[in-house]
């Protein structure tokens, strides 16, 4: 039996042709950069929360157990696995904003993303951007590779996109796209690659890359600075603990060595944020005169 709509609304808003944003913690969120990347949007983008998801029935307990956390070092609080959403108004851009950041479920994957997909259309959202993470063979001294993929052919070609290849095991994100296609909302879904030597979360490095990919595809300016001091900190320790360890300093000058091997047009290239957003304008104007 499908469980009842476990959305659960907390404000009423009037918004402008949103565009939602979702990252979720867990297989699609490597160094937790994905995550990190959607709160800090949320913060700069100043959303308030709208509304939330009721976790019963989608976590498995003693795989996904709730915390129990100190509010002022006397009063314990217990915080379950949350799927929250926030929404903004952006003055003077044709489009508003849904941050849905969430914990990928361990239950009833389709009933979890039908209920998004419901919620999302309920809001008229025009277009959906997720945002992940994986661990790759990647230098952490050189820029984070950003792939941009998506499913509608037309999006790929007007964003400059690619159409993802791969097969195999997915996460929420996989899940979500196909429900979201069905119901014929276009999606594109962005990636960052993170060292798979490096164990650090969040990944601020990975996260700024993604804040940036981002702003670029909704048209829209974000502060950074928080994240670049974060990357450089970031960028400093790493180099330090490389720096004593010889066999890892062979390993990271043979990533770079590769990565720095001239390949033509590299896939992970997206082009130029006013181009983005020009051409985002134009595919979602289209979408609604069909």
């Amino acid at each position: 039996m499908e469980a009842s709509n476990a959305i659960i609304r907390e404000k009423d808003v009037t918004l402008n042709k949103p565009i939602l944003v979702a990252a979720f913690g867990g297989w699609n969120d490597a160094g937790d950069s994905a995550t990190f990347a959607a709160s800090h949007l949320a913060r700069n983008w100043n959303t308030d929360r709208i509304a939330s998801m009721d976790p019963e029935d989608f976590y498995d307990f003693q795989s996904t157990r709730p915390e129990v956390e100190l509010v002022d070092g006397v009063t314990r609080r217990l915080r379950w696995p949350a799927n929250e959403f926030s929404a903004a108004t952006l003055s003077g851009h044709p489009h508003d904003v849904v941050v849905l950041i969430g914990t990928e479920p361990n239950l009833k994957w389709r009933t979890f993303a039908k209920q998004i997909v419901d919620f999302a259309s309920g809001l008229d959202v025009q277009m959906v951007i997720t945002l992940g993470a994986l661990l790759a063979d990647v230098p952490h001294s050189r820029p984070v590779q950003i792939t941009g993929t998506a499913i509608d052919p037309e999006l790929i070609d007007r964003l400059h996109l690619h159409r993802s290849r791969y097969e195999g095991p997915t996460g929420i994100v996989g899940v979500l796209h196909h429900e979201f296609a069905e119901q014929g909302i276009p999606t594109a879904s962005l990636w960052a690659a993170v060292p798979h030597y490096l164990a650090v979360s969040p990944n601020p490095k990975a996260a700024l890359a993604l804040v940036e990919k981002t702003a670029e595809l909704v048209g829209t300016s974000v502060a950074i600075d928080e994240l670049v001091r974060a990357t450089e900190t970031y960028e400093s320790r790493v180099a330090e603990v490389v720096g004593a360890d010889d066999e890892m300093q062979s390993y990271v000058k043979m990533l770079e060595e590769r990565a720095d091997e001239p390949a033509g047009i590299q896939e992970a290239e997206l082009p130029t944020g006013d181009e983005l957003a020009t051409e985002l304008e134009r595919f979602l104007r289209n979408e609604g005169t069909q």
